[in-house]
């Protein structure tokens, strides 16, 4: 078993104030990994003290500098990029083929977007009135991570924070901690000065919320739950702090007549199942045309059906564990609220598949039949369920789409792309996706409503981390 209790704080490896061992464990042997330590408030005290130092040098570092340092990071990440995703599934559960692929590549896509922005960005501009605007590093960041994309959002907050001269501390989800602890290792490697990064693993009641609270923290960046992003907030109105948040997420996928229904509904459903579920933008609201709606539902449960779990440790298209057992029992209560509710359960449903009983595997699960007052339909299950709705015609479609407490993603499938995008500019959602488009590095993520404040991502995502001072000059005329 790994021992991980140390914290990276003033660019040294330092251990706990007070020992409180935490640990980890593997999702698909339910067994220890690695153990780390849970911090406190006095370990916060010491990390923003040395965030607080490194600020005055740091933040007058030029940009060439820190591109510099932030190419050097990106050499180290991509020498290390086997182990990033290796350890990404062995705490995560991720299926290994999924971790090269997807969860360790996005530390190298998010650190190319974010130099490139880093190049483009204006520093310092003349207005038309002859005043100047600077953009200046907003100071000490708390950074709060979750499990589910664990070094995506590691990127998209330590790295637009070291990019604009401010400092961070780092509290990532004490779920997945690994993978941060190997971070700090490449940062270190990189030659960062002392104290621009640093690094306390806990829990978010104890050492989330004595970062969000303190004093010399001059932002808070949170990704998360609504219900936590909440508890940032209230605990940062205090100081008057800085706080972007990117929470949750029930994202409606539009299905028009007109789409290419095997193709759009096929993808559909793997988008919802991808990462097991446990995607924030996942599409896991599917909204179908009444006049093809039996169609898609067969096409959904075939494709169900078809869905395979299995060991993470081997390559392949299958599905992943839940994170951990609280995960699986928030999923579990949801698929059964949802046969409760008179849902038609046309694929999987309660309890592990069949082989799987050791590890928190959760059955991939189709609900048609469903409204969108139910349950399953209005709460973020963050496991691999997908809900259909039927629709009559395209005001209803909006309607629906738009009647949830959350406006993260939201996803449009048509052969019509003038309707297409007439119809994204009516959804309230921070993100729209026709006909399968990804999302791009460099371009903004973040949402409306109750998924989030700020975005993250390229130039957005560092004027997130910037302050705007103008600078009034005497006028020659």
């Amino acid at each position: 078993m790994l021992d991980k209790r140390k914290f990276y704080i003033n660019g040294e490896w330092v251990d706990p104030i007070a020992p409180n061992d935490l640990e980890v464990i593997n999702p698909a042997t339910e067994q220890a990994i690695a153990v780390i330590s849970m911090g406190a408030a006095a370990d916060i005290d010491r990390a923003v003290v040395a965030a607080k130092n490194a600020f005055r040098t740091y933040s007058r570092t030029s940009l060439d500098e820190r591109i510099a340092l932030l190419e050097k990071l990106l050499a180290i990440y991509k020498r290390r990029y086997d182990e990033m995703a290796r350890t990404i599934t062995l705490e995560l559960g991720a299926p290994i083929t999924m971790s090269t692929e997807q969860q360790a590549h996005v530390g190298v896509g998010h650190l190319k977007g974010f130099i490139d922005a880093l190049k483009r960005i204006k520093m310092r501009e003349e207005l038309p009135n002859g005043d100047i605007v600077l953009r200046e590093p907003i100071g000490v960041c708390g950074l709060i991570t979750p499990w589910n994309w664990p070094i995506n959002q590691i990127a998209l907050k330590a790295i637009p924070a070291l990019a604009t001269g401010s400092t961070c501390v780092l509290k990532p989800s004490e779920f997945t901690p690994l993978n941060a602890l190997l971070y700090a290792e490449m940062v270190h490697e990189a030659g960062f000065p002392a104290g621009t990064f640093n690094l306390v693993n806990g829990d978010g009641p104890n050492v989330g919320a004595a970062l969000s609270k303190h004093k010399d923290v001059d932002m808070m960046s949170f990704t998360g739950s609504t219900r936590a992003g909440t508890a940032v907030s209230k605990d940062a109105a205090d100081t008057v702090k800085r706080v972007t948040l990117e929470l949750g997420g029930k994202s409606p996928n539009i299905v028009f007549e007109d789409a290419d229904l095997e193709e759009r509904v096929t993808g559909s459903v793997l988008e919802c199942f991808n990462n097991s579920g446990q995607s924030c933008d996942a599409p896991t609201r599917l909204l179908v045309q009444r006049s093809v709606y039996e169609q898609a539902v067969e096409i959904a449960k075939r494709v169900g059906e078809e869905a395979r779990v299995g060991n993470p440790e081997e390559a392949g298209e299958h599905i992943g564990p839940l994170v951990s057992d609280i995960q699986y029992g928030r999923v579990q209560a949801l698929i059964e609220a949802g046969v409760a509710e008179g849902a038609e359960l046309i694929v999987g449903g309660p309890g592990k598949p069949e082989g799987f009983e050791t590890g928190y595997y959760v059955k991939p699960t189709i609900f048609a039949g469903v409204n969108n007052q139910m349950r399953i339909a209005r709460e973020e299950v963050f496991g691999p369920v997908l809900v259909i709705i039927p629709f009559d015609a395209e005001e209803d479609a909006i309607e629906i789409a738009n009647d949830t407490n959350y406006g993260l993603a939201a996803y449009i499938q048509s052969g019509d792309l003038d309707r297409a995008e007439r119809v994204a500019g009516r959804l309230r959602a921070g993100m729209v996706h026709i006909n399968g488009a990804p999302h791009r590095y460099g371009s903004p993520f973040g949402g409306y409503k109750q998924s989030g404040i700020g975005r993250e991502g390229g130039i957005f995502g560092l004027e997130d981390f910037l302050e705007v001072k103008t600078v009034h000059r005497p006028r020659a005329d």
